[in-house]
């Protein structure tokens, strides 16, 4: 018999589940697609907005948006048109309840778990078609699914269900897809506080002494149009490498060494207009911003709740 098992809603950045259906069937193939679920909720930020994964007689089906994930599970017979209006009910209703601030503040998991009875309700009306095909229109459905088929993950991609997980390496075309910008650093440390804000005020130094070298220019031939490019260049040198302490982006540890070589080589250039200790401090500012994204890395998975 075709029908949905459960539902569950998850917040896309750190796989927070927020609500969910009560699980009446307690079969080994429903603890296996437990697994599945957690899994894919540690990688929701990876993956495009509207997902298949085929796990033998079960199918995980989910859609994102707004931060927000809905997840599904139904037998591997369930027509895929019904999956998806059912998560776009999901995800309509939860918008309409709750707004982002309450989603994005959220640290307990289940904490909107209210909306179990929504999920309840809508889950019993989809695995009824016969009353169900007079309610809803499923026409904009198919031709959405059609148009923009979902992404179907692999189980090699997925990895293995015992907590061994491949990383993700997804190829898909479309707008689905959430840049590995956005995903989460460490918690920032005191020595890297402190290396945000020495960075910062290289850059203002920089900046004020490039300002200074295009006065000098303006009021006299002989200033060497060459100081004000090294200028600028150590200031955006210093607010790039604040923007790495900061943020994740794919080449880290390389942009935040090459970002130190312009700095040294600025600097280089500069000899002759800043004394021994300026130089000192500004280079040695430079490679402790520097061993600070380094050690700052990428939060290895999210918070293992239990989904």
């Amino acid at each position: 018999m075709s029908m949905i098992l459960s539902a569950s809603v998850i917040r896309v950045r750190d796989g927070l589940p927020l609500s969910a259906s009560t699980d009446y069937e307690q079969g080994t193939g429903m603890q296996e697609c437990r697994k599945y679920f957690k899994m894919l909720s540690r990688k929701l930020a990876q993956l495009p907005d509207r997902c298949a994964l085929k796990t033998g007689r079960y199918n995980i089906n989910f859609i994102s948006s707004m931060g927000v994930s809905y997840m599904m599970l139904c037998t591997e017979n369930y027509p895929n048109v019904l999956a998806f209006s059912f998560l776009d009910e999901l995800q309509k209703e939860f918008i309409t309840t709750y707004n982002m601030m309450k989603t994005n503040t959220a640290v307990r998991p289940y904490c909107f778990i209210e909306f179990d009875n929504f999920i309840q309700r809508t889950k019993q009306r989809y695995n009824n078609p016969r009353s169900l095909s007079t309610k809803i229109n499923l026409s904009d459905m198919q031709m959405e699914i059609k148009l923009r088929p979902p992404y179907q993950i692999s189980m090699g991609e997925l990895g293995s269900a015992n907590g061994v997980t491949s990383a993700f390496s997804v190829d898909y075309k479309g707008a689905g897809k959430i840049s590995s910008a956005h995903q989460r650093l460490e918690p920032a440390t005191l020595s890297g506080i402190v290396a945000f804000i020495l960075s910062l005020l290289c850059a203002a130094l920089n900046l004020i002494r490039g300002f200074h070298a295009i006065e000098s220019l303006l009021q006299s031939d002989g200033e060497d149009f060459n100081y004000i490019v090294a200028f600028f260049l150590g200031t955006a040198a210093c607010l790039y490498q604040c923007y790495l302490l900061v943020y994740y982006t794919s080449w880290r540890n390389v942009k935040s060494f090459l970002t130190f070589g312009l700095i040294c080589l600025c600097n280089m250039y500069l000899y002759e207009l800043r004394n021994l200790w300026q130089l000192f401090f500004h280079v040695t500012v430079g490679a402790f911003v520097t061993l600070q994204i380094w050690l700052r890395q990428a939060q290895g998975k999210a918070p293992d709740y239990d989904v």
